[in-house]
């Protein structure tokens, strides 16, 4: 249970929320842990984090809610949407000259193997599905007991 918890904090999803992704691990035919890891690693707010907009996943949550991402160009505010390889999350004009944004992206590493950046333009793109060893967690989670508690 604190496995779950940890991860639960980490992405900033619900319990409900949560038990539906992990429903959706399990439909998979990939491995539940690393799939959960997947679903949660391909959210707009956590895309937007890793990208380097944001500095926390709350930012990131903000940033997107108030409407100041795209999708493919297309203006989204829902963070919990899946983004798939090959789409790109760009900064709206405004949202571009940000202190905030721009502060983030000045302070954020390099992002993981499966995202580009594009720090002028302030977009980025999933270029493929993410590895278990290349999502970069905050610290140490066990999937495999989430998968025990959760079944």
């Amino acid at each position: 249970m604190l496995e779950k918890q940890k991860l639960r904090a980490m992405y900033g999803v619900g319990e409900r929320q949560f038990r539906r992704y992990f429903q959706l691990a399990t439909r998979r035919r990939a491995v539940t842990g690393e799939e959960l890891l997947r679903l949660l690693e391909t959210r707009l707010d956590t895309l937007v984090l890793r990208l380097g907009f944001a500095q926390t996943v709350r930012q990131a949550r903000q940033l997107v809610t108030h409407g100041h991402m795209a999708l493919d160009g297309r203006r989204v505010d829902l963070p919990a949407i899946a983004v798939r390889p090959g789409q790109t999350i760009q900064a709206t004009p405004a949202a571009r000259n940000f202190i905030s944004v721009r502060e983030a992206i000045e302070v954020t590493p390099d992002p993981p193997p499966y995202l580009e950046r594009d720090k002028e333009a302030v977009s980025g793109r999933l270029v493929r599905w993410p590895e278990r060893s290349e999502i970069p967690l905050a610290v140490e989670v066990e999937e495999r007991l989430i998968v025990e508690f959760m079944s």
